[in-house]
């Protein structure tokens, strides 16, 4: 079984294009060392997207929609 699951992760956006977007950015962080790990180390030792994923349903990473 998957864990988060994705009815999970849905419950902490709106679509899956935001989710998307919003796990791609923060793993992106976490790869170029502009940002540690927002939750236990124990938890963080995955891969950066596996890590940016638990901080979204930990809700450590959050995102706000910028109207142009």
């Amino acid at each position: 079984m998957i864990y988060p699951t994705l009815k999970t992760l849905m419950t902490k956006v709106d679509s899956k294009y935001t989710l998307v977007v919003a796990v791609a950015k923060r793993a992106r962080q976490l790869i170029s060392g502009a940002s540690l790990p927002l939750i236990d180390e124990e938890d963080a030792v995955d891969r950066p997207v596996s890590t940016a994923i638990r901080e979204i349903v930990a809700d450590k990473v959050t995102y706000e929609h910028v109207k142009k």
